[in-house]
């Protein structure tokens, strides 16, 4: 059995412990906001939080999870308000298709706990997902925002 916390709540999974950490969220856990994108850890779509740290689930072993704290997509918000970041990607308009946008928002989650106002060049640094639609403008546009602590505006 691996065990960890999950959004908050205690979990324990029988599975092969080199079994990606993406497959156990989606498949055992029934998160399917993390999204499979490349499965090489290029894309970005997966990423999580692994205590704090926005990770490529797809090339976490669930072993590596063991006893740590994991947040996906759907443990961002707390209670009935979005996160932030979410309620500023509504106002900015970010999402295009939106397929990449869970992964992209663990990921900026994650520098704005970081960096709480980072520049252009932590961006590019940080932000290293793929939008096929290519809404970077949005995205860079909407980080700085928040940086600007426009997103009470918007939530």
């Amino acid at each position: 059995m691996i065990e960890f916390t999950l959004n908050g709540s205690k979990v324990a999974f029988d599975v092969a412990p080199d079994t990606p950490l993406l497959w156990v969220l989606r498949e055992q856990a029934g998160l399917t906001g993390t999204k499979f994108g490349c499965g090489i850890g290029a894309c970005g779509a997966c990423t999580v939080h692994v205590s704090g740290s926005a990770v490529r689930s797809c090339l976490v072993p669930v072993s590596g999870a063991s006893g740590r704290s994991i947040t996906t997509i759907e443990g961002l918000a707390q209670a009935d308000r979005p996160h932030a970041v979410q309620a500023t990607w509504v106002a900015h308009q970010v999402p295009q298709c939106g397929y990449c946008q869970s992964g992209m928002i663990m990921a900026v989650a994650a520098l704005l706990a970081r960096i709480p106002a980072p520049t252009d060049a932590d961006i590019d640094a940080s932000i290293t997902n793929i939008c096929r639609c290519g809404t970077y403008e949005r995205i860079r546009r909407a980080i700085h925002a928040l940086a600007n602590g426009e997103e009470a505006q918007h939530g």
